[in-house]
């Protein structure tokens, strides 16, 4: 691997010109960047730019668009030439992304994709055994911004035309930094006779008892020298270093460069891979060799799952006209709770595998089996996958289009899609908790809706979405479902009745449309409230949200003090959608509008919170006809105001843990009915089924118990229902008082239903009692007691490592709660810890 480079920017054709691109270049006034790396993070550890995430500094990096960045890094060629059958290749992993490359001043080649490897044989220019020296030239990205189509919508046109991560741009939750550099590793590969070029395991059939499966494993090769047979020998070890299960030895066939050959092995007693919240994750050691005449040519080893997976369409018959959008995993048709993913940096190149880990740890700790990677984001790395794979997450795949109309021509630009395509299908297919192909995002979806007069209203790009891309994945990885796009089906690509939905009624105020119709979009207050989520039927919703703040001490890192108030210059910058005053009409309906800075940072995320409780419990109860919620979203790329649950340094905003337990496998739910009156919900998405006795109480929020029932309950495996109701008048909806329910077995965290809007509810706010006390070196246990009904109970630590049990959490009057509190990284002291509540 090569690992380090110096840096220079020059005018456009500077470079050339300053013969940047020889050897023996003085490299004076060169700066060093790591590879892979960035050149915007390079550039801040040489000190010629400051963080671009503070304050208004992005507006100081659009100069960086306006360069040409050239890359030089020197190294020693392997020892001795090559022998007979032998091959030296340069492979790129990931260029971003119009680069011209030269090895000892001789021009190997271009490249104009971010998201394929580019890979160039280099046998008969390296000097074997001596130092070399490789340049590279990234060109400004808008010097290849294609014309403009006359149908062009979205926002910043001028990406459709370059296979670059789209939302390098500026989106609505993201600044505008286009990034530039090397962003994944280089190599070099001495390979002799034939190589491996794509390894595909998958399941083939699972018996009713699951106690037998049927396997295959695909292998894709290239003969380059001689003609004499290759075989291929396959290993496959049981999970954590177990036995061998299966081996097989084949020949690969085909005439020509092009290799393949497919075995089939039967497991006996398999240990399948599920999902964490149905069982374990389990993974297999697969390790495949190319051989030729007793010499091991190349070698693959990958941890691959035992599993089947496919998405059920069909008709749902309890409710007529309608089908199914649900994901079935071994056999079980299952409930998708999760959110959507973007880049976990502006920085792509330069993200810190352990944001990985904290990341999504954090989704599986929440109760998620999903995530959907973005289509406007990047095909994420390796460690995004392996994550996912080990801690049992399935993934939702966009292919990188978004929000956009993107060229079909000239053929030179189809044909670059396809070979990312391909290079992505085959580098992914494998993986257990790959799910779903999708096509793109939202770009039907809007295009229809503007331009809804026209007779066609086909989108530019539906060459990709419905012919190129689900030919590469029926091609090489037809056990993986393709899906359009998200959202896709019916009648308006974001019908209720059918496939995925996107729903922007709350928040951007828009209105469920058909073909032809006119999109209809408010922005009022009432317009924008979370209480439209119970109007929507859909089958699955694979996009929905609301902004709220990130923690004070994000803010604080981010904003100058000075500008540390609501609507300052600086907190709007940070807030990429407009109007920027588009959350305060969301407060409006929920908690008012804020007086200061800490009124605003509890209000949005309680906004936000309770909007998520809100959508969550509507959509799980309507399981199996909601089949899944991927909301919007999980992370960020830089401080923002924004809808995700994490903020970018990962402190979990107050809907992460509202969020954490309403997708608990088993959710206690009230649903208010138009009456007046309630029902108790029990939603379980567990593969067994459950009973419980459950505390079920009507209070008053100055500690009242107005009345008190005890209810045995059963719910079936996967199944949801209500278990009881009351009338209203057992349950007057008075605003001074609350329905809550309690597991007597601890089956499902205690829940509660107000009867009015926060900003309406007739109660005191009431400061609980704090206890803390070690209970390790990084770790305290914090024991809270309630005076009257504590709302929006939270603790806070200015260190993003620590680690809450539970956090942003309701006290009924006299209840008592113990929260661990812990942190990996350093020691924890109670003066360090912080409580709030509303």
């Amino acid at each position: 691997m090569l690992d380090r480079a110096r840096l220079k920017d020059f005018a456009p054709g500077g470079g050339v010109a300053a013969g940047a691109f020889e050897e023996g270049l003085d490299e004076g006034g060169w700066i060093s960047v790591p590879v892979p790396g960035d050149v915007h993070r390079a550039l801040v550890a040489a000190g010629r730019i400051e963080d671009p995430f503070y304050d208004r500094n992005e507006q100081k990096c659009a100069w960086i668009e306006d360069r040409e960045w050239w890359y030089r890094m020197g190294f020693e060629g392997p020892a001795g030439p090559l022998r007979p059958g032998e091959r030296l290749r340069l492979v790129f992993h990931g260029l971003d992304t119009f680069a011209t490359i030269w090895l000892n001043g001789e021009e190997l080649g271009r490249h104009a994709n971010m998201f394929r490897e580019a890979v160039f044989d280099v046998g008969g220019l390296v000097r074997f055994g001596e130092e070399n020296t490789l340049a590279l030239c990234f060109d400004r990205p808008l010097d290849h911004a294609g014309e403009r189509h006359p149908d062009q919508w979205g926002r910043n046109p001028e990406r459709v035309s370059m296979r670059k991560a789209q939302f390098g741009f500026g989106w609505d939750w993201g600044p505008r930094l286009p990034t530039v550099g090397i962003w994944r590793p280089v190599e070099l590969r001495r390979e002799r006779a034939a190589s491996i070029m794509g390894v595909h395991f998958y399941t083939l059939d699972l018996d009713r008892a699951r106690t037998r499966a049927a396997v295959a494993v695909r292998v894709e090769a290239e003969r380059f020298a001689g003609e004499d047979p290759v075989m291929v020998s396959l290993s496959l070890s049981a999970p954590e270093g177990g036995p061998v299960v299966a081996e097989h030895a084949l020949v690969l066939d085909g005439e020509g460069p092009d290799l393949a050959g497919t075995a089939y092995l039967a497991v006996e007693n398999p240990r399948l891979w599920w999902t964490h919240d149905l069982g374990e994750p389990a993974l297999y050691d697969l390790g495949v060799e190319l051989v030729q005449d007793g010499a091991v040519l190349d070698r693959r080893e990958s941890r691959v799952g035992i599993r089947t997976l496919e998405l059920d369409q069909s008709p749902d018959p309890e409710e007529p006209g309608t089908r199914f959008f649900r994901f079935v995993l071994n056999g079980a048709p299952i409930f998708a709770r999760g959110a959507d993913w973007i880049p976990a940096d502006s920085f792509v190149g330069a993200i810190p595998e352990g944001r990985y880990g904290t990341l999504i740890s954090a989704a599986r700790d929440a109760n998620m089996n999903m995530l959907r990677v973005w289509g406007g984001g990047i095909y994420e790395h390796d460690a995004f996958y392996d994550l996912c794979d080990r801690l049992g997450l399935l993934v939702w795949q966009d292919f990188m289009f978004a929000c956009a109309v993107y060229p079909e021509e000239p053929p030179s630009f189809v044909a670059e899609v396809e070979a990312e395509a391909r290079y992505q299908v085959r580098r992914l297919r494998s993986r257990p908790c790959l799910a779903l192909w999708c096509g793109n995002n939202e770009n039907q979806w809007i295009h229809d809706r503007t331009f809804w007069e026209r007779e066609d209203t086909t989108v530019p790009g539906a060459l990709y979405y419905h012919e190129l891309l689900p030919r590469v994945v029926a091609e090489l990885d037809a056990k993986t479902p393709y899906w359009p796009g998200s959202p896709y089906g019916g009648d308006d690509h974001n019908d209720r009745r059918q496939g995925n939905v996107h729903n922007w009624e709350v928040w951007h105020g828009n209105f469920p449309r058909r073909f032809g119709e006119r999109a209809r979009q408010e922005t009022t207050p009432q317009s924008v409230s979370y209480l439209r989520y119970a109007e929507d039927t859909g089958r699955f919703i694979s996009e929905f949200g609301m902004h709220a703040a990130p923690v004070m001490e994000t803010l604080r890192r981010s904003i100058p003090e000075g500008e540390l108030y609501h609507h300052s210059p600086a907190m709007d910058h940070h807030n990429k959608d407009d109007p920027k005053d588009k959350g305060d009409n969301l407060m409006l309906t929920v908690t008012g509008l804020p007086k200061d800075l800490e009124e605003y940072v509890d209000f949005s995320m309680i906004s936000q919170a309770e909007g998520l409780k809100f959508a969550l419990e509507h959509f799980r109860r309507r399981k199996p006809h909601c089949s899944g919620t991927l909301f919007w979203q999980l992370n960020d790329c830089w401080p923002a105001l924004s809808w995700s649950v994490l903020d970018y340094h990962g402190f979990g905003k107050a809907g992460y843990y509202y969020a954490r337990r309403a997708y608990s496998s088993v959710l206690a739910s009230f649903k208010a009915l138009p009456d007046g009156g309630a029902e108790l919900w029990i939603t379980n998405d567990t593969l067994a089924a459950v009973t419980d006795t459950l505390s079920v109480r009507l209070a008053s929020f100055s500690g009242e118990t107005l009345w008190e029932e005890s209810l045995r309950v059963s719910v079936a495996a996967n199944g949801s229902g209500p278990v009881a109701r009351w009338d209203a008048h057992r349950v007057p909806g008075a605003p001074d008082r609350y329905l809550s329910v309690r597991s007597a077995g601890g089956l499902f965290p205690a829940n509660r239903h107000f009867f009015a809007a926060i900003k309406d509810l007739d109660r005191e706010p009431s400061e609980p009692e704090i206890y803390i006390d070690a209970a390790g070196d990084s770790e305290l246990r914090i024991r809270l007691r309630a005076r009257g009904y504590a709302y929006f109970v939270h603790l806070e630590v200015t260190d993003e490592a620590t680690r809450f049990s539970d956090n942003f959490f309701d006290l009924e009057p006299a209840e008592e709660r113990e929260i661990f509190v812990a942190n990996a990284r350093r020691s924890l002291t109670p003066d360090m810890v912080k409580l709030g509540w509303r």
